[in-house]
């Protein structure tokens, strides 16, 4: 039984603004080419953009949900950003992370650490996982979930970087430790991906609306999509076969 690509997305700020795809070439050993590029550190975290560190560091959509709101245009090094409360900004965050601070301020709720600076690990995506990872999501896992709560759900809830279609929900759980083909590349999949506040505010409104964790608990877990590693380079397009090896 084999799916297929129905869904491309990247991240290039960590928890700022989300992108749709066409194509991608992955690379063996990293993330997704221009997806969380970047991150956004908070005035008690003390990492210094030498290593990856964990997502405590930075600020995130778990802790400031408006940000889900924000959507992205990675074009070089400029990044555009967009929200329906606040003007677009175009910028390059290695050099003018100021006037990122300024847009984004208004967007971060009274009480939380305040982002003070941009970090780039070079060669190294800002992912949620300590290794270089990928997140596959499966639509007929995302409509079951849709189906419990009993109202639409927007995919970029999940924030995951490949959507597949055509095989049975929850399937994705049982590759872990397995390969799968997806277009040219293939990776190995290593573990599920457990969930967080983030995913119960709203992509459109900033707002949250939907106890999406309650929903996932219903299953006896709060997981949803795999995290995947590249181990062979290739390109992937819209509508290519996803196909466990």
């Amino acid at each position: 039984m084999t799916g297929h690509v129905t869904g491309l997305w990247r991240h290039p700020i960590k928890s700022h603004g989300r992108e749709a795809l066409e194509e991608v070439t992955f690379l063996a050993g990293q993330t997704m080419p221009g997806d969380r590029v970047w991150a956004v550190a908070h005035e008690k975290s003390t990492v210094d953009g030498t290593e990856w560190a964990p997502c405590a560091n930075f600020t995130r959509v778990a802790k400031a949900p408006q940000l889900m709101a924000i959507t992205a245009r990675l074009r070089g090094e400029d990044v555009t950003l967009s929200h329906p409360d606040r003007p677009d900004l175009t910028f390059a965050p290695d050099r003018e992370a100021g006037l990122f601070l300024d847009w984004v301020a208004p967007l971060m709720p009274e009480g939380r650490a305040a982002p003070t600076r941009i970090i780039r690990v070079p060669g190294r995506g800002m992912t949620d996982s300590d290794f270089p990872s990928v997140t596959l999501c499966n639509m007929a896992s995302h409509r079951v979930v849709e189906q419990r709560m009993g109202h639409d759900l927007s995919i970029h809830r999940w924030r995951g970087n490949l959507w597949f279609d055509g095989l049975p929900l929850w399937e994705e759980f049982d590759w872990i430790g397995r390969e799968v083909q997806i277009g040219d590349a293939v990776f190995s999949v290593r573990e599920r991906t457990d969930r967080c506040a983030a995913t119960m505010a709203n992509p459109e409104t900033g707002e949250r609306d939907a106890d999406t964790l309650a929903t996932l608990a219903q299953w006896n877990h709060q997981d949803f999509s795999v995290r995947a590693e590249v181990i062979r380079s290739g390109e992937i397009r819209i509508g290519d076969k996803v196909t466990l090896l």
